[in-house]
C-alpha cells in the first residue's frame, strides 16, 4: 500500500525542539491561526504540516480529522505516492504555486487541505480494489464541522465546503458522467476555483503530466462555459 505516513518531515528535523514546544503550548485556535498563516504564505504549506502532525498537534479534534488521513490507503494505481495524507501534502504545496490565481486565496488554501478529508469515512476495499466513493459530499459536510469549531464567518465556512463538495467535478465533466452538475456547481461556487483546485488535486499525485493536466483545466473550462451558454 506504499508508506502510510509522510516521509517529508524536513521542516520538523530543523529546529525541531524549539518549533516543536511551540506547537504542544498552542491552543486550538491558535494553532488554526498559524496553518491559515502557513497555508496562505509559505512557499511549501506541507512542511509546517508534517511539523504540527510530527508534534502531536493533529491528535485532537477536530485536526484528527486530518491525522486520519495518515493511515488511509490509496490505490496504488492512481495515487503511487502512498496514503491520503500525502496526496493532500503535494495538493496544499502545489496549490500554494497557484494560490495567487485565486480570488480567495485562504478560502482556496483550506479547501486544498480539507479536500479529502472526507476519505477517513468512505475508503473501502472491495475485492481488492481500493475506493472512497463519495468522499466529496462526506468531506463538504466535514469541512463545515472543522471549521465551525474557529470561525463563526458562515461565508468562508460555505465557499471552502462548496469547494470541496465540487473538487471531482473536473474529472465527472471530462469524462462526460452523470454525477457532474454543472450548473448546481456555478450556482454554488465558482468554476474557475473549482478547475483550479482541480488542477492542484491532479498534480497532487506521482508521476502527473503538468501539460496533459494543463489541457484538463482548460477542457473543463471550456466544456461548463458552453454547457452554461447553451443553459441545457
Amino acid at each position: 500500500m506504499g508508506n502510510l505516513k509522510t516521509e517529508t518531515l524536513s521542516y520538523a528535523l530543523n529546529n525541531n525542539s524549539d518549533n516543536q514546544n511551540s506547537i504542544k503550548n498552542m491552543t486550538s485556535v491558535q494553532l488554526y491561526t498559524e496553518l491559515t498563516k502557513h497555508l496562505c504564505e509559505d512557499f511549501k504549506p506541507s512542511e509546517y504540516l508534517n511539523l504540527v502532525s510530527h508534534s502531536g498537534g493533529l491528535n485532537d479534534f477536530p485536526f484528527s480529522m486530518l491525522k486520519k488521513l495518515e493511515m488511509v490507503p490509496q490505490s496504488p494505481i492512481h495515487h503511487p505516492e502512498g496514503c491520503v495524507w500525502n496526496h493532500v501534502c503535494l495538493v496544499v504545496d502545489q496549490a500554494a504555486v497557484v494560490r495567487h490565481k485565486s480570488r480567495n486565496p485562504k478560502v482556496f488554501m483550506w479547501a486544498a487541505l480539507l479536500h479529502d478529508v472526507g476519505k477517513a469515512q468512505t475508503t473501502r476495499t472491495r475485492r481488492g480494489k481500493i475506493t472512497a466513493y463519495d468522499h466529496d459530499t462526506v468531506g463538504a459536510k466535514l469541512s463545515i464541522e472543522f471549521l465551525s469549531q474557529f470561525t463563526k464567518d458562515e461565508v468562508f465556512i460555505k465557499m471552502v465546503s462548496m469547494l470541496v463538495k465540487y473538487h471531482m467535478h473536473p474529472l465527472y465533466v471530462l469524462k462526460s458522467l452523470p454525477f457532474g452538475d454543472i450548473h448546481g456547481m456555478k450556482a454554488e461556487t465558482e468554476i474557475e476555483e473549482i478547475a483550479l483546485l482541480g488542477f492542484c488535486d491532479r498534480m497532487g499525485r506521482q508521476g502527473s503530466d503538468m501539460e496533459e493536466e494543463q489541457q484538463n483545466y482548460e477542457e473543463f473550462l471550456k466544456k461548463c462555459h458552453a454547457k452554461c451558454e447553451n443553459k441545457t
